[in-house]
Formats: C-alpha cells, structure tokens, sequence
C-alpha cells in the first residue's frame, strides 16, 4: 500500500535503534495522533533497509480484519500469511481489539523470525497485559499529537504569533492539514473526533452506564485544567449542581479518560524530601483542540491554556512531570529527564511587579543548580534574572527540546 505522509523523526529517531531486534515495539497514544503512519513510515524504512522482506499489515480498524478476534485468529492469520522465506515484520494497528493479544505476541516473538510492531490506545490494558505476558521484551514509546514545530511544517506556516495562535485554538491532531483552519470546519471534525474517543474507547469498553455524568466530568475536567483538583472536589461540586456520584465512580471514570490518553493526571510532589502527594493533582488535555470542542475556546482561559501548551511540550520532549510543592508555593512543573531536572513555571503576561515577583520568586527559593525557567507571552523576553531563564512562549516551543 502506498501512503503519502510528512516523517514524524523525533518517533522514528526512537524506533530505528529497535528496527530488526528481538523485541516488540509498542507505540501507544491517543486515537487519531497519527500511530498508524507511524507504522507505514517504519514500513518503508524496512522496506529500504531489506528490499525482500516480508511485511503484513493488519488495521483492527478495517473490516476485512474482523475475523482475528483473539490470539488464535492472530496466529492462524499471521501462519497463513508468511509462507515464503526470509524476515518476517508484522506490523498490528489498534492491536487492544484483539482478545488475548498478548499471548499471541509472546508466542511469536518465542518462536524467532519475526520483527513485531504494534499500535495501541488503551493504556490500562496494554501496560497491564504486556508487562504481565512479555516483561523485558517489549518497549513502550508514546506518540502525541503533532508539536509546535511539527504543526509549521504539516500545515505550511512559518513561526508567528498568528501561527501560534492556530495551534493553541485547534491543537495538533494530524489530519487537521488537510483542513482549512476555520473555525466551523476543524471544530465539526473535532466533536466528531471527541464522540468516537468517548464512546468507543470509554463507553463501550468499560460499560459505562452513566453517559451524562461522565460528559459531565469532561466538561467539569475541561473547564478547570491546571487547577488543583480531587476525587473528592469534583464530587462535591458536581452535588451542588444536583448530581450525586460518590468519589469512588469519580476515580473510574477519570481512571477511564485516562487510558483513553485523553487526559493525564499530574500528581504533586514535595520539592524537599520528594514526598508524592495522593490527594490533590492537575488534570491536562492531550490535545487543546479537543478540550475546545468542549466548551469552547475562551481568550479569559489563556493562562491555563498555556500551561496546557507547555505541559504537552514537556511531554512530547521526553520529561516526566510533577507539580511542584515547595511550603505554601507551588512550581507548575517539576520534570525530570536522564537524571536532570529543570522547574518552569508559566504566565499568560508578567505585567507588573507582583507577578514577577511569583513568578521568578518561587524557583528563587529552591536551593539546587537545576535549571529554571520562566515562560510567558510576554513579547520582550530573553535574559536571565538570577540564573532564571525567561523565554517567550514561541521560542520556547520551537527551541527547547
């Protein structure tokens, strides 16, 4: 099958090491982030690496596969397929649709000969049963919607703030290139986008019975991105709006939203001592051009835009993220990548002295020589105040990786 894309290389530049080794690699992430192109990007570059291999491509997405229903399907399948000699690749798009996957799996990367990928969007049973069935002998690698830098070139922009603005309002679901950036055409596609997640991997999958309030909570979860938020929180507000859900269902459905990677909860973590907090953590979007086509794109939500923004960077560059505890102060991310830290911290316009103050204030007070950041919209920035970096919003999406 011949497919047209634009390479994704900070994916590939973490596949190649993995590209004929005997062991499975797994690509996860949210539905629509581009995984399947994923698959035919490595395809082509087997393709050139060995002219005479042998390649199948099963789509759990197309009906012509619905007969692999579970690890028998899959091995009779795959058996059927590969008769003539030489390496085998196979490569398995949305692989959770097969029952008992992961024994199929582990049966033949036992057997020997076969250089096996696969593309996943639930994290709860790709994790759980991968890491039962196949310890050590898979890598996970997580794909996200398209970055800042990815967005120019998709898209065919160059950097400014009316660019930005573009990727703040519509996110960075890939298909959105073939899209005119207008509001009425991309926020149609992306309701729809949002209906699918919901229903086939939440609703359907876990049977959840109570649509209302988990629409609700979407809402509720939308609404309030980097907020400081609990089980206990969303419960008691969602009661004074006459809906009464204990904490436990609260954490379900979340838990659900979750392995959809719809969301990610970020849990707080004392900067002293590295204690993590169990009550109290940040919920952020995986794509804002969703969260939107919620409720809608609000200019006064800016600032918590922004840290959605920043989150989502941090994410794609590799970092895992805390929220900061430091006293009564809290650093909007902690994050820590091949044992080094960096904090940042995130402001919509340092318009006066107070704010500074908060800003540059609270990475002032931690003691270590990790690096600090300061990120804003602010059009004059640059420079460092006390070792603190203070970069523009742009710059630092297109520059730090």
């Amino acid at each position: 099958m011949e497919q047209k894309y634009i390479q994704r290389n900070i994916y590939l530049d973490q596949i190649r090491p993995f590209i004929d080794k005997n062991i499975i690699k797994v690509m996860v992430g949210q539905r629509r982030v581009g995984k399947s192109y994923m698959l035919f990007q490595i395809m082509d570059l087997v393709r050139i690496s060995n002219p005479n291999s042998n390649l199948i491509y099963i789509n759990m997405e197309l009906y012509e596969f619905s007969h692999i229903k579970n690890e028998h399907d899959l091995i009779s399948f795959v058996k059927t397929k590969y008769q003539t000699a030489g390496k085998k690749y196979l490569f398995i798009d949305e692989i959770q649709e097969i029952s008992n996957f992961e024994k199929a799996l582990r049966s033949l990367n036992a057997e020997g000969g076969y250089d096996i990928y696969c593309t996943g969007s639930n994290a709860n049973l790709l994790s759980g049963e991968l890491s039962t069935y196949l310890a050590g002998r898979y890598i996970e690698i997580n794909i996200y919607g398209l970055s800042y830098s990815e967005f120019l070139v998709f898209h065919g922009l160059i950097d400014n703030n009316s660019s930005l603005n573009h990727y703040i309002k519509y996110g960075g679901l890939p298909f959105l290139k073939n899209l005119e950036l207008e509001d009425r055409i991309i926020f149609d596609y992306l309701t729809n986008i949002y209906n699918s997640i919901l229903y086939k991997d939440i609703i359907s999958r876990y049977g959840v019975r109570n649509v209302a309030f988990l629409e609700k909570l979407v809402e509720y979860l939308a609404d309030n991105i980097g907020n400081i938020l609990s089980a206990k929180k969303i419960s008691d507000f969602l009661k004074s709006q006459k809906i009464n859900i204990s904490t436990n269902i609260v954490l379900n459905y979340i838990s659900f939203l979750s392995s959809a990677f719809f969301i990610s909860k970020v849990q707080r973590a004392n900067i002293i001592g590295k204690k993590i907090f169990e009550i109290g953590e940040k919920y952020f979007f995986e794509d804002l051009g969703l969260r939107h086509s919620i409720i809608g794109f609000k200019q006064e939500d800016i600032g918590k835009i922004l840290e959605n923004l920043v989150f989502l960077h941090l994410k794609i560059a590799g970092y895992t993220i805390h929220i900061g505890k430091l006293g009564n102060q809290e650093i909007d991310f902690v994050c820590q990548k091949n044992g080094e830290k960096l904090y940042v911290q995130v402001a919509y316009m340092i318009i006066d002295e107070s704010t500074r103050n908060r800003e540059f204030g609270n990475l002032k007070k931690i003691k270590d020589n990790y690096p600090k950041m300061v990120i804003s919209f602010d059009e004059i920035t640059g420079g460092t105040t006390d070792g603190i970096r203070h970069m523009h919003i742009r710059d630092f999406l297109v520059n730090f990786v």
